[in-house]
């Protein structure tokens, strides 16, 4: 009897567990405002630029061509090393073109020789005929073999010259300071002086340019930023440059020009830039991108890119906490990205609280728990921010999450 009242006694106490249990599981709990991370925005001029794909080009590029024709006698530089110019390059066998300046030479002293003699006949002629013992005629015919010995004094001096010029041409010398490239030619190979292949080239690389491609559409937007007032352009654009591994070019360079017409077959503009190459480490022909720094945007706002969702019409926009401490959203006009953020010109106000992370369980309407965070603009992570000295504590980092 015992026992039956124990058991009976156990299981009324299980009984009303349970029913406690039950009551508390139907009761409600209730949560307090979501928690997000967020950003204070303060309006800021940012600079722009423009990343454009293009290859670097010589300053200047002389290809060497020989101005005479003959065998190659010398080879007077080392192919790949840098020359001054006024160089030697190569030789030619220079034996006719001496002797026909010394054949030029000789045909002068002749000339000289009858213009003398010419001149001395002419005088006594003269003399004669002031007199009148000799012949009016004769004076006249030495008068005009005068002039044909000095025509021919004239002719000779202009053969040695030609002469000159030919013998100095034997020897070919560097145009340009520059890298020289691999010869053509070798030793004892005959040359002509009409020949259209180069016997090498060089190349000037200190400085060099830049040549990069804008398409037409992005210089139209820039113009026309810059004739509404949107964009205030740079007087002198300074260009940066990426290389091809990634590394960014240690000088700065400066633009120079703009073609003044659009390729019909690609609808692209020319850019050139131009930059110091003192090492020499950028060659004729590598492939780099060209940051070109247009102008500045000023009154607006730097949003972080993970900030910003799009709505079903394709409208920008972000929710901020307002000072009621409820979300609101607002919509944005982008103009740019800018790094990891975008370029917002209009839909916020100075002091917006922005919600950049936990925006996914902020409703619209409803108060939130505002923790606020700094933007790490290189890498894009959140640093928490110290509530006394407001800087953000470098210790603690986390990305923001995929949305």
């Amino acid at each position: 009897m015992k026992v039956k009242l124990a058991v009976g006694a156990l299981a009324a106490l299980l009984l009303a567990g349970c029913d406690d249990n039950s009551k508390q599981a139907s009761s409600p709990v209730k949560r307090g405002p979501a928690e997000v991370s967020v950003v204070t925005l303060e309006p800021k001029s940012v600079p722009i630029s423009s990343e454009l794909s293009g290859r670097t080009v010589a300053y200047n590029t002389a290809e060497i061509r020989p101005q005479v024709s003959g065998l190659i006698k010398n080879f007077a530089f080392v192919e790949g090393t840098n020359v001054k110019k006024g160089d030697l390059l190569y030789e030619i066998d220079p034996a006719s073109y001496q002797a026909a300046y010394e054949s030029s030479v000789a045909s002068l002293k002749r000339a000289q020789a009858a213009e003398d003699n010419a001149q001395t006949k002419t005088k006594r002629l003269k003399k004669l005929a002031d007199e009148h013992a000799g012949s009016i005629q004769d004076y006249e015919d030495a008068l005009l073999a005068l002039e044909q010995a000095k025509a021919d004094e004239a002719s000779a001096n202009a053969a040695i010259k030609t002469a000159e010029i030919n013998l100095d041409n034997t020897r070919i010398r560097a145009p340009i300071d520059g890298r020289i490239d691999r010869s053509a030619v070798n030793l004892g190979a005959l040359v002509t002086a009409e020949q259209t292949t180069a016997l090498t080239t060089i190349r000037q690389l200190d400085p060099i340019y830049v040549e990069v491609t804008q398409p037409s559409e992005k210089l139209l937007q820039f113009r026309r930023a810059a004739s509404n007032g949107s964009l205030k352009p740079i007087a002198e654009p300074v260009v940066h440059l990426t290389l091809e591994d990634g590394s960014t070019y240690q000088h700065t360079g400066k633009l120079q020009f703009s073609e003044a017409s659009i390729s019909e077959t690609s609808g692209t503009v020319i850019v050139r830039a131009i930059f110091p190459n003192p090492e020499h480490l950028l060659l004729p022909g590598m492939y780099v991108r060209a940051a070109i720094e247009e102008g500045v945007i000023e009154n607006s706002y730097l949003v972080p890119q993970r900030a910003v969702d799009r709505t079903a019409a394709g409208e920008a926009v972000a929710k901020v906490v307002a000072d009621s401490g409820k979300v609101e959203q607002r919509t944005l006009s982008i103009d740019r990205s800018f790094g990891n953020n975008w370029v917002v010109t209009s839909g916020l106000n100075p002091g917006d609280r922005l919600i950049v992370e936990g925006g996914q369980n902020a409703d619209i309407g409803k108060p939130v728990k505002a923790v606020v965070v700094a933007i790490n603009d290189k890498t894009g992570a959140i640093e928490p921010v110290d509530a006394n000295s407001k800087t953000s504590v470098a210790p603690k980092k986390f990305q923001l999450s995929e949305r």
